[in-house]
C-alpha cells in the first residue's frame, strides 16, 4: 500500500519504520525511531551504482538481486522482528522499498510504501521551517540561565524548541563540553522538523537566542530569519551569578578539553586574557577562568544586541533563583503584551 507523507506521519504514530537504504545514508540522517534494514548495504550500493552508470539499468538490477540474495533470510529474519505491519521507506519512493516490501509481503509481513521515499521526507521538513510561529527569543548574557528558563517554561505548558538539546551543543566554544556528539546537520533539522510538527502553531513558541551555527550544525534558513524577526526578552542577570552558575556547569570538565575549547577563542580574546585563564586553568581557580572569559562573550553580546535593539523588550532582572517563578512571570508578561 503506498502512503502519502501526511498519511505515513499520521499512521507513524501507530506503526513502526523501518529504512531500507544503506547505513551510510541512514547515519547521515533519518526518520526520528526509524529502525535501519537495509536491503542493499553501503559497499552493494556502491557496486550496484558503478553498474547501472557503466553497464545500464537492468545490469544493475541483476547485480543488485544477486547480492542481496545471500542475505534475503537475514532481512526476512530482522523485519519479523520489527512486527507483523509495518512502515517502509527508501531514497525516493523507487525499487528498493518497492522490493523490501515485496519481500516483507512474502513473510506475511504487511507493508506501507511512502510514496517519494525520504526525499518526500525531507521536503515536508524544509516546508515545517517556513511555517509562520509566534517566536518568543530568550536573550541574555552567557551564563543567563537561559536554556533552564525554556526548559522551565515547558513544564509550566508552554509551548518550546530546545535548541540546544537538539544539537548536543551549548552554542559557545565551549557547548560541546560533556555532551554527546552532535548529530549531523541533516539529523539535527530532522528532529527539529518532529519539534515543529508537534507545537499548535496559533500559540506562541519559546525559543532561545542563538547564532545561525550551533557548534558545527547550522539552523535551516526558514527558522533563522523567523528568529531574526520575532520579539526578544532579555534577562539580566548580575557578573557574579553568571560565574557561579557557569563554575557549577564547566568545573567538572576535562581540564585539557577546556583548555582546547579555549585555544578557539585566542584570536578574539586576546593573547593577554588567554594566558591569564590559561593560568588560572592551571591553579584550577575556575571562577577566575570564567570571569576572564566572560570579558569577551559580555561584549560579543553587546555588540549583537546592538544590531536587533528594535526587537529587545526591557530587560528584565532575576536573581538566579526560583526559576519556576520567575517562568511564570515571563508567561503573565507575555499574556498582557
Amino acid at each position: 500500500m503506498q502512503l502519502s507523507i501526511d498519511d505515513f506521519l499520521k499512521l507513524r504514530a501507530q506503526l513502526p519504520v523501518v529504512d531500507v537504504r544503506s547505513e551510510g545514508e541512514y547515519q547521515q540522517g533519518h526518520i526520528r525511531a526509524a529502525l535501519n534494514i537495509p536491503i542493499l548495504n553501503n559497499a552493494e550500493r556502491i557496486a550496484v551504482g558503478t553498474d547501472y552508470k557503466q553497464k545500464g539499468q537492468q545490469e544493475a538490477i541483476r547485480t543488485g538481486f544477486r547480492l542481496v540474495g545471500p542475505r534475503l533470510l537475514d532481512i526476512i529474519t530482522e523485519t519479523e522482528k520489527v512486527g507483523k505491519e509495518i512502515l517502509v521507506h527508501c531514497w525516493r519512493g523507487g525499487m528498493r522499498s518497492s522490493n523490501f516490501c515485496q519481500f516483507a509481503g512474502m513473510a506475511r509481513v504487511k507493508t506501507h510504501q511512502l510514496t517519494g521515499g525520504y526525499k518526500a521526507y525531507r521536503a515536508k521538513a524544509l516546508e515545517s521551517y517556513k511555517l509562520p510561529m509566534q517566536l518568543i527569543v530568550i536573550s541574555g548574557n552567557t551564563g543567563s540561565g537561559k536554556s533552564e528558563i525554556l526548559r522551565a517554561l515547558k513544564k509550566l505548558g508552554e509551548q518550546i524548541i530546545d535548541l540546544e538539546h537538539l544539537a548536543s551543543h551549548k552554542g559557545s566554544a565551549f557547548g560541546g563540553l560533556m555532551l554527546p556528539p552532535q548529530p549531523t546537520t541533516e539529523q539535527f533539522q530532522n528532529d527539529l522538523f518532529e519539534e515543529i510538527n508537534k507545537l499548535d502553531l496559533s500559540k506562541r513558541v519559546w525559543i532561545e537566542d542563538e547564532s545561525i551555527a550551533v557548534g558545527k550544525i547550522f539552523l535551516p534558513e526558514g527558522l533563522w530569519r523567523q528568529m531574526n524577526g520575532s520579539p526578544i526578552v532579555e534577562i539580566d542577570v548580575d557578573k557574579s551569578i553568571r560565574i557561579e552558575r557557569l563554575v557549577n556547569e564547566y568545573g567538572a570538565a576535562d581540564k585539557d578539553l577546556f583548555l582546547q575549547a579555549m585555544t578557539q577563542i585566542t584570536k578574539k580574546l586576546g593573547g593577554q586574557h588567554f594566558n591569564a585563564a590559561r593560568d588560572k586553568l592551571l591553579q584550577n581557580d575556575m571562577a577566575s577562568v570564567i570571569d576572564i572569559l566572560l570579558t569577551y562573550y559580555d561584549k560579543a553580546y553587546t555588540n549583537g544586541l546592538v544590531r536587533k535593539k528594535q526587537r529587545v523588550k526591557t530587560p528584565i532582572p532575576w536573581n538566579g533563583k526560583d526559576i519556576d517563578a520567575f517562568a511564570a512571570a515571563l508567561i503573565q508578561q507575555a499574556e498582557t503584551n
